[in-house]
């Protein structure tokens, strides 16, 4: 009798389902969706007989995938490091996902900072391919650029590595938190920040040949763009190359000695001539200039008289850079390009590899300036 009730009761439904949408001419709208958008443009039509996902395939695939995520894990940009200050406003742009991306697709980044920035991984770099048309068009990597790069530094200059190595530029160049001294008709320059210096990625101004002090001197300045690894090779070609090892080349951007041999038989040096020995020299002099520490307004920035001169306080400051920081106080200009051209040193990390001819300059023409 139970049983007879509820087949009873679901027939009587049923039925009353089907009366509604046989006898309703209305079409129920949908209140998210909105009007119908316009066809998409057709797509390429395929090749009888070849596999349409064969392209795909060659580099979405585990063999390819592997060994590019185990070298990955063993370079600085996937251990974390890289990444521990990408919370910050000032440092998101490079050392963190979410600030990186922003800065990509946006322009900007986040002013108010990043609670979880994200540590880097594929998407960081890696979105979406602009063009399956790799024959016509060249490989894009699904490259989040592969632009030209205004630089931050200096937003009248442009830098064009040429595609892959674009991406390279976004985060390898010095960032815009200190002004490279030039003479200002004082004769001096204020150091306020123990970060002075082309902070923290100068390799692709220094390939380029640009952004340093260029004091005079002795050593002559090669022209912009005319290193022979700006002309003959990039980023991706030196730091990227095939490899069985994951601790040099592929993503562990450890240039490996096949992709120096080519251009260089007998073996890559580790440093251009005499560097060290440069480096080292204008260390010990800048670590043995004298400034003087400048006065404080009730902000605690430096005073500056009618003329534009800072204005001092009379106790010595002993040592422009030392240790790898800068000190605060009031120096020479020539000083402060010296010191300048020290952190580029300091920071491009390749002890003049990157562009021989530019790096020694700076050097040994800051060290005439100190001497």
């Amino acid at each position: 009798m139970k049983n007879s009730n509820i087949l009873r009761i679901l027939m009587i439904l049923v039925s009353g389902l089907l009366f509604i949408q046989c006898t309703s001419d209305l079409e129920i709208p949908d209140p998210i969706a909105g009007p119908p958008g316009m066809d998409g443009i057709d797509g390429v039509d395929g090749v009888d007989g070849v596999d349409g996902t064969a392209s795909c395939v060659a580099c979405h695939s585990n063999a390819t995938r592997e060994p590019i995520e185990a070298s990955f894990a063993v370079s600085l940009h996937g251990s974390g490091s890289t990444f521990a200050r990408g919370s910050s406003a000032s440092c998101a742009q490079c050392h963190g996902e979410a600030g990186y991306i922003d800065y990509i697709t946006m322009g900007a980044v986040d002013t108010a900072g990043y609670a979880n920035p994200g540590m880097m991984n594929c998407t960081t770099c890696h979105d979406r391919h602009s063009t399956f048309d790799f024959e016509n068009d060249g490989f894009d990597y699904a490259l989040r650029n592969i632009d030209a790069v205004t630089l931050v530094i200096d937003e009248t200059t442009v830098i064009d590595f040429g595609g892959a190595s674009n991406n390279c530029i976004t985060c390898h160049q010095p960032r815009n938190s200190y002004v490279i001294p030039a003479e200002n008709g004082t004769g001096k320059y204020v150091i306020t920040s123990t970060r002075f210096g082309p902070h923290h990625g100068p390799q692709a101004t220094v390939l380029e040949g640009i952004m340093g002090a260029n004091l005079p001197g002795s050593e002559g300045y090669p022209g912009v763009g005319t290193a022979t690894h700006r002309t003959g090779s990039s980023c991706v070609a030196c730091h990227m190359g095939e490899s069985t090892d994951i601790n040099e080349g592929l993503h562990s951007w450890n240039p490996t000695e096949e992709s120096c041999i080519t251009c260089h038989p007998t073996g890559a040096p580790d440093e251009i001539n005499g560097f060290t020995t440069d480096f080292e020299a204008l260390g010990t002099l800048l670590a043995n200039v004298v400034g003087e520490e400048y006065m404080e307004d009730v902000d605690g920035n430096p005073m500056y008289d009618v003329d534009g001169n800072p204005i001092g306080n009379g106790t010595p400051v002993v040592g422009i850079i030392v240790n790898g920081r800068s000190k605060t106080g009031i120096f020479t200009t020539a000083e402060a390009q010296a010191a300048w051209n020290y952190m580029t040193a300091l920071e491009d990390k390749s002890k003049g590899i990157h562009n021989p001819g530019y790096m020694r300059a700076l050097l040994k023409n800051s060290i005439e300036a100190l001497q």
